[in-house]
């Protein structure tokens, strides 16, 4: 074997672990989080403010995040190996050591606590370490104890955004609790549509989730237009409270009556196609959210 094709076996074997490591930060959920964190730092500082904390911002949220979701894949190693979804992970696959992703989720989990600390404030980074502990040692194992566990779980799941509050403002107000308020909601119809496409996956793995012990839907279905609804007077509120104008009134009810309307159709008949169509109205709210809060503080 020549010199070439010992750097070329290199380089893949790089881009290999590259590409686990990745997986197990679980990229979809860390870009959910940073997009959150952004739009509260945003927010509290009513534009871009800082470009250096914003960057430290990022990154230790990154760092946190990255590494409550490589505890969670070390804690869910077992369950994974049951579901189609899941079972081509890097640790139900043997991919890569568990004790390498409990270190790896440790370490990350920790560096990016005390980035925040020192280089932002003690409280956004006490916030990271909080939502990292809620999320991989409370919300993963209620998983498999009650049905109640998305809501317990939307309490990590917003918390970002209060972090990325705290960030540019270094304490938590009315306006802080309002966006958490948006979010927690929020989850609830994204998480639902989830489980509902795969509460067959769930079911095998012994998770509590409501579409799995609600086989008719009924339940489920009530969990989620009661979050809906609650979501159009709370979305509201900043408006009310006047950290928000016209543009954001005008903009956040077309998209909060679009969420809603969009999971009419699970409701009447509930089908996976049905489901989907809550899913992606669920993933376009919170850009367009986003990007009607900057059109809103910019003009």
């Amino acid at each position: 074997m020549d010199r070439l094709e010992i750097m070329r076996l290199k380089k893949e074997k790089a881009r290999s672990l590259f590409r686990i490591f990745m997986e197990l930060s679980k990229p979809n959920i860390l870009s959910l989080v940073l997009v959150v964190t952004f739009l509260g730092y945003y927010l509290g500082n009513m534009g871009i403010g800082s470009i250096e904390i914003l960057l430290y911002t990022l990154i230790g949220t990154a760092m946190t995040a990255a590494g409550s979701g490589s505890l969670n894949h070390y804690l869910e190693r077992e369950a994974d190996g049951y579901m189609a979804r899941t079972q081509n992970r890097p640790l139900p696959a043997k991919l890569i050591s568990p004790y390498v992703a409990l270190i790896y989720g440790i370490l990350m989990t920790i560096g990016g606590s005390i980035l925040l600390l020192l280089k932002v404030n003690m409280l956004t980074g006490f916030l990271a370490l909080l939502t990292a502990f809620l999320y991989a040692l409370v919300y993963t194992p209620l998983k498999k104890i009650t049905w109640l566990n998305t809501s317990i779980g939307s309490i990590p799941g917003a918390l970002p955004i209060i972090g990325g509050w705290t960030a540019a403002r270094g304490e938590i107000n009315a306006m802080a609790w309002v966006l958490f308020g948006i979010m927690y909601l929020w989850q609830h119809p994204h998480f639902y549509a989830i489980a509902w496409i795969c509460k067959d996956d769930y079911k095998k793995a012994n998770y509590k989730m409501l579409p799995v012990i609600d086989p008719n839907g009924d339940r489920t279905m009530r969990q989620i237009f009661w979050h809906l609804l609650l979501m159009i007077p709370i979305s509201l509120l900043p408006v009310i409270i006047g950290s928000m104008g016209i543009i954001y009134l005008l903009g956040v009810t077309i998209i909060t009556s679009a969420f809603l309307f969009s999971a009419i159709p699970l409701a009447k008949n509930h089908t996976v196609e049905n489901a989907l169509l809550l899913l992606k109205a669920s993933v376009f709210y919170l850009p367009a959210l986003l990007i009607i809060i900057i059109i809103d503080i910019n003009i």
